[in-house]
């Protein structure tokens, strides 16, 4: 297979040939192909596997940064005939992944675990390593595109539509921008498949890692009762008209949108008998409220701690392509942006979404794929 190198190099503003390059690899055979096409293309690769966590499942191809995964990372850099590195990362991540993790859990939120760790162990503690032995760029196997336009460094939405990751990347800040490389998001998964057994690598078959990755086995509900000392509290499941129906054994075992497991069926006596959905979770009265879908219908979606790519100042209405999960889909709506903090913000959404979860980010685009920011979801309505 034939790679054009100059124009990888020129697309991804890549520093001359020659130069030392951090490659956060994860074990997995995106970050893995990262480092062969940049050590092919020339550079001084350095690989840096970051130890995260303990993971109890002891062959899991669908974990990353843990055992196995760290393993695959040494023999894909020693095979490649590079150097790697293993940094032990995990009290940090535990502070500021899972600890975050599970008590958002017990808030009523539903955290997204991987944008939080980009926004710290991956994107500050990282960083900091790369320029700590000298270098000035790290590149992740991440599915996105980045473009330098005069002072601002945009990312863009990968050529890979079922692979983008934009969505997990909306925190990252233009200081951050200045040492990333994204070199993927010009290709698509199966052309990097195919990349990775020309290479030889070890792990070009090795499945995709899942969104919770120190969730090995996926229950996260366990996860987090095992981290807790004391026993979940338990209350009213209610009806969206305030009648009680059933009790839930602890609000960690609900998300906003959940239809199954739930413990109730329909609500007697009402017309819409159909299927009960968790449509709000009250934290201050640990209660579960639960009602038809169309009471998950939502107009407004309120958010914090806002992020924009630009450097120039955006008007406090707008109108955007948003996403509020990391699929395909995207709607047309219009920020309004807090005038005095420029942090928080309200989308009033052209067609209603169903599920909006506080916790969950929400992502601005514009009509091209440029990602112009986003922010974390506190609540929403209807209107």
């Amino acid at each position: 297979m034939q790679i054009n190198y100059e124009e990888l190099i020129k697309k991804n503003n890549l520093p001359s040939v020659g130069s030392r390059i951090v490659v956060a690899m994860s074990g997995g055979v995106d970050s893995s192909v990262t480092a062969a096409l940049l050590h092919n293309a020339g550079y001084e690769v350095i690989g840096v596997t970051m130890k995260l966590y303990e993971s109890k499942a002891k062959k899991n191809p669908k974990s990353c940064c843990a055992g196995i995964d760290i393993s695959d990372a040494r023999n894909v850099c020693k095979n490649l005939g590079i150097k790697h590195h293993i940094i032990d990362y995990e009290s940090r991540f535990k502070e500021s992944v899972i600890d975050d993790f599970v008590d958002s859990y017990m808030n009523g939120m539903t955290p997204i675990p991987c944008i939080k760790c980009n926004q710290t162990v991956k994107f500050l503690d990282l960083i900091e390593f790369t320029k700590l032995i000298g270098c000035e760029v790290l590149a992740t196997g991440h599915y996105v595109k980045r473009v330098e336009n005069g002072e601002d460094i945009n990312l863009y939405q990968a050529d890979d539509d079922l692979k983008d990751q934009s969505y997990f990347l909306f925190a990252t800040t233009q200081e951050q921008l200045k040492f990333l490389r994204f070199p993927l998001g010009y290709f698509s998964k199966n052309y990097i498949r195919k990349l990775a057994e020309n290479f030889g690598l070890v792990n070009a078959d090795k499945p995709d890692s899942q969104d919770i990755c120190f969730v090995p086995d996926g229950n996260y509900r366990d996860f987090i009762k095992n981290r807790l000392s004391e026993s979940f509290k338990k209350g009213d499941i209610e009806s969206f008209d305030g009648h009680i129906i059933g009790q839930h054994s602890g609000i960690v075992d609900y998300t906003i949108g959940q239809r199954r497991g739930i413990g109730v069926g329909g609500i007697k006596g009402k017309k819409d008998n159909g299927p009960m959905y968790v449509v709000d979770i009250d934290k201050k009265k640990n209660k579960i409220i639960v009602g038809p879908k169309s009471k998950l219908m939502k107009y407004l979606i309120y958010l914090k701690d806002l992020n924009f790519f630009s450097n120039n100042s955006l008007q406090n209405e707008f109108e955007a392509l948003i996403k509020i999960r990391s699929g395909k889909r995207l709607i047309s709506a219009k920020i309004e942006v807090d005038n005095k903090d420029k942090k928080t913000g309200v989308v009033q959404l052209s067609e209603p979404e169903f599920g909006v979860a506080p916790g969950q980010a929400c992502v601005f685009y514009d009509n091209f794929k440029k990602m112009i920011g986003g922010g974390w979801i506190t609540s929403s309505k209807l209107e």
